[in-house]
């Protein structure tokens, strides 16, 4: 959704990198392009205003003036800046001292309630509560039907006692389903509530209703994110008339400039509390205001890549391929099948390379990527015997082209398999046997070498520098080599590149192995 605002404020830094010092015609000229990059995204003018006259104001403060880069200087200011638009902190749902916690959601018709509330059930869940659906949507047609498919899904139970489609009384439901909470013990109620297509009396008055009767601890509005500045309009109608304490940002993977996003925050006053990203009920989360500054800025968003990873896998079998890369057994099909289905586990492989700070510069190159294609290779795996999953190398002609025809695919692409997989392979054995780290394979080799070459006794170079600087440093009883500063493994060159020390940041130290105690043996 951010895509072109990205683009667009990317560009306008570039410019601004080429430049040692910066003048006022310089940052006016950026707040200009900045202005422009916003109102494009079809951000609210009063945002716009607001935002522009804050950057301006630190930019030409001392805080940029005095900085040894300016340039990096303004991007920090932009990006704290757009913090603040986005709500500066993560705000989370407040729960009820006596459950249960009633949650309300409210919203015009299409803005995706039904779905959204099966998507906060289901994080709710996972988030060790028991949550209860409340079908209160009586109007339109087959929406308690929807809830039900959606919280069959979700794995989490709905309270229907009408059946909908212009039969009941929403009030009535909603007021009914908090006994029903209490008597099955659910610690959270999400009553799903009617919309309409534009703002009327009628909508406005069965919302305030459903709040006077259940008295709910969170009233969230859902705002559909491709609406744009008609979004702004409909978040303040219902903040004058219903009221509510949060915002639920849906459909932020469409192809809208984004505008209402960092405009709902700034006009109402009102956190963004969670996003939706997508279709599956999964696709669903707590909006974190500095990570989104982070993707639009184009410096990536770690944190939530960290924690798709951590959700997605499972730490046992993580555990088992770092015990088997540690023993200096060697990288399979097998195992390559395993890791392979653990980052499938994560979605998109487009999506999470836009994670990742800088992408935004080859996104026509991760846009043309094809999940499919890791299917294909899950298909060929998967189409040879354990045998020759555990032994590639046996895997001649004949046997390519039955892997192939079992597979769906050609023998070209199954030979390009393996050869990569070979490629991979040495790759690992390299990693694995070259570090000479504590507890790797290599370590016992190259201490097998350290105590050959000390049998040899000291060799005469053959430099007359080196020679000298021997001799001198024997000269003073010093001729032992001192001990090397903190800083990298000499395993890993004891350096940096032009003969600078490999130091690490200050504060941080290297741990000293030589202190470590071993069990001797009997």
């Amino acid at each position: 959704m951010f895509e072109t605002l990205s683009d667009r404020l990317t560009s306008v830094f570039s410019s601004l990198r080429s430049k040692g010092r910066l003048s006022e015609a310089d940052i006016n000229a950026t707040a200009r392009e900045i202005r422009v990059a916003l109102l494009e995204a079809d951000v609210a003018l009063p945002v716009v205003k607001d935002f522009i006259a804050h950057v301006k104001e630190r930019a030409l403060g001392a805080e940029v003036s005095q900085a040894l880069n300016p340039a990096q200087q303004v991007v920090k200011i932009v990006n704290e800046e757009l913090i603040r638009i986005l709500g500066g902190e993560t705000r989370r749902i407040n729960f009820a001292k006596h459950p249960p916690t009633v949650i309300m959601l409210a919203g015009l018709q299409g803005a995706g309630k039904t779905t959204l509330a099966g998507k906060l059930a289901r994080w709710l869940k996972e988030e060790g509560h028991a949550p209860l659906l409340v079908a209160a949507d009586l109007q339109r047609p087959n929406a308690v039907q929807q809830l039900q498919v959606v919280g069959e899904r979700a794995g989490v139970p709905v309270f229907a006692p009408e059946p909908g489609s212009g039969v009941g009384d929403p009030v009535d439901v909603a007021r009914r389903s908090i006994e029903q909470a209490r008597h099955a013990q659910h610690d959270v109620v999400v009553i799903d509530t009617a919309g309409r297509l534009g703002v009327d009396a009628e909508m406005m008055q069965q919302a305030i209703d459903i709040r006077d009767a259940v008295s709910p601890d969170e009233i969230l509005f859902v705002v559909d994110a491709m609406v744009g500045q008609d979004a702004v309009n409909t978040a303040q109608a219902f903040m004058d008339g219903v009221g509510f304490d949060g915002v639920v940002l849906t459909k932020l993977d469409g192809d809208a400039r984004g505008g209402a996003a960092l405009s709902v925050r700034h006009i109402t006053g009102r956190p963004i509390m969670f996003a939706s990203t997508g279709e599956k009920l999964e696709d669903f989360d707590l909006f974190h205001p500095d990570r989104m500054a982070g993707r639009i800025l184009d410096m990536g968003d770690v944190l939530t890549l960290i924690e798709q990873a951590e959700k997605a896998f499972d730490a046992e079998q993580a555990e088992r391929m770092t015990t088997k890369f540690a023993s200096g057994e060697d990288f399979t099909l097998e195992d390559f099948l395993e890791q392979m289905m653990m980052i499938r586990k994560l979605g998109p492989i487009g999506n999470l390379l836009n994670m990742l700070p800088g992408m935004g510069q080859v996104r026509d190159q991760i846009s043309q990527i094809d999940d499919k294609d890791l299917d294909r290779v899950a298909a060929i795996i998967r189409s040879m015997t354990p045998y020759e999953r555990a032994n590639p190398k046996v895997i001649n002609g004949s046997r390519r082209a039955r892997i192939a025809a079992g597979s769906g695919t050609t023998v070209g692409e199954v030979n390009s398999l393996v050869t990569r997989f070979f490629e991979a392979q040495k790759m690992m054995r390299q990693v694995a046997g070259g570090m000479g780290l504590p507890g790797m394979p290599g370590g016992r080799r190259k201490a097998a070498k350290a105590k050959n070459a000390k049998k040899k006794g000291k060799q005469r170079s053959g430099d007359p520098r080196k020679r000298a600087a021997a001799t001198k440093g024997s000269g003073d009883g010093q001729g032992a080599p001192q001990p090397a500063p903190q800083g990298l493994p000499p395993a890993l060159g004891g350096g940096l590149p032009g003969g600078l020390p490999g130091q690490l940041p200050p504060g941080f130290q290297m741990p000293d192995l030589g202190k470590l105690q071993t069990r001797k043996k009997k």
